[in-house]
């Protein structure tokens, strides 16, 4: 796999990040709005946050005093076509696609 798709892949990962995204899906938000249903810090956040820019599946941008999120769904094109390889996902083996994934990752 590439950096790229790996880093993309390690940002997917985590349910904080997958939820971010959800939510982003809608509209873009402020830093704020992100952080509010979420039982963490804002500092905790920001750093998911971070993780999400780095992987350029969400940008952010100051507009004034507040910091706004956007999501940026071509980033996870490479993904896509990845997975997409393998055929149709209905047929696919879930099992061992998680297993082939954590050989790949190294989980």
């Amino acid at each position: 796999m590439t950096n790229a798709l790996d880093i993309t892949f390690a940002a997917l990962a985590d349910g904080t990040r997958r939820a971010i995204l959800t939510m982003l899906l809608e509209d873009d938000m402020a830093v704020t709005d992100v952080a509010e249903p979420f039982d963490m810090s804002l500092a905790a956040i920001s750093k998911h946050l971070t993780i999400l820019t780095r992987a350029g599946l969400i940008s952010q941008e100051k507009r004034g005093r507040v910091k706004w999120c956007k999501l940026e769904p071509q980033a996870m094109r490479e993904a896509i076509v990845w997975i997409e390889s393998f055929g149709q996902l209905e047929a696919l083996n879930f099992d061992a696609f998680e297993r082939f994934l954590d050989r790949e990752l190294g989980s």
